[in-house]
């Protein structure tokens, strides 16, 4: 979940400011800020969540693909490559671009 403060930071990066709890309701400026409007950090919300809902499956292959080990083996044994190479494919498939 994408919270207000990632949202503030995306949209200002030098924000000084302070998120109570969830959502935009509990937000405190810092004195050399500039408040931005609720209504622009709730797209920004929508849109930040958008993005991450969109790599979901990135994620997934992510957790499941061959470890760094894995592949450095493989660099010198064909077989191993041979069966890396297999194992990616079938995770690609099981979890496709969105």
């Amino acid at each position: 979940m994408i919270t207000a403060l990632k949202a503030i930071l995306s949209l200002d990066a030098d924000a000084e400011v302070t998120v109570g709890g969830e959502g935009t309701d509990n937000i405190t400026w810092g004195k050399n800020t500039t408040a931005i409007p609720t209504s622009e950090i709730d797209a920004e919300i929508i849109k930040l969540q958008a993005e991450y809902d969109a790599q979901e499956y990135a994620r997934k292959r992510q957790a499941e693909y061959p470890s760094i080990s894995e592949l450095v083996v493989a660099m010198y044994d064909d077989q191993d490559k041979s069966a890396l190479i297999n194992k990616r494919a079938a995770i690609k498939a099981k979890y496709p671009k969105g």
